[in-house]
């Protein structure tokens, strides 16, 4: 009896470990994004269509501690590589990225100053939040993660990772 109860411990841990993501190491920069950007993407839909004041508030809360770590790992690590290979373009390209996620800290920041959940304000705001997230997510997906896949390896791409990952540990949701 004690071995089951050790298995079924020990098959839960892994499949916790597996379903963190711990498992990759050498998971692309690339397809961390694009999970990260299908979770903030679901979230702001859901935020978006409800009416329901706790669930909005539940919601906002979830989206914030998801975009704000990824949105400043992601200037850390993938934006200024991309600004650093140099490149009229290339710069363009990861400054628009950075004045964007500023215009989302504010749509965050002014969501969370909204007193009623249910108000139209609210509703409005939510949806400028989801369209300007989901645009900038479109030219970042075409335009930024372009550069990193000609110019940076599969182990470097593994690498910008494994950075990306440690930045957002360090980051303070405010």
């Amino acid at each position: 009896m004690d071995f089951e109860i050790t298995a079924r411990k020990a098959g839960r841990k892994v499949r916790k470990f597996f379903a963190s993501g711990e498992e990759s190491d050498d998971m692309d920069i690339l397809d961390k994004l694009r999970q990260e950007h299908d979770e903030v993407e679901e979230l702001l839909g859901k935020l978006v269509d409800s009416q329901n004041g706790a669930e909005r508030k539940s919601l906002l809360k979830k989206i914030k501690s998801a975009l704000v770590p990824h949105v400043r790992a992601e200037e850390k690590i993938v934006y200024n590589a991309v600004i650093g290979l140099k490149g009229k373009q290339r710069v363009q390209d990861g400054e628009e990225g950075y004045l964007e996620h500023g215009l989302a800290d504010r749509m965050l920041a002014t969501l969370g100053k909204i007193a009623s959940p249910t108000s139209p304000e609210f509703g409005a705001a939510a949806k400028v939040l989801k369209e300007l997230v989901q645009h900038h997510v479109e030219e970042e997906e075409r335009n930024i993660w372009r550069d990193v896949r000609d110019n940076f390896s599969d182990e470097e791409r593994a690498a910008m990772c494994r950075r990306f990952e440690e930045a957002k540990k360090k980051v303070r949701v405010p």
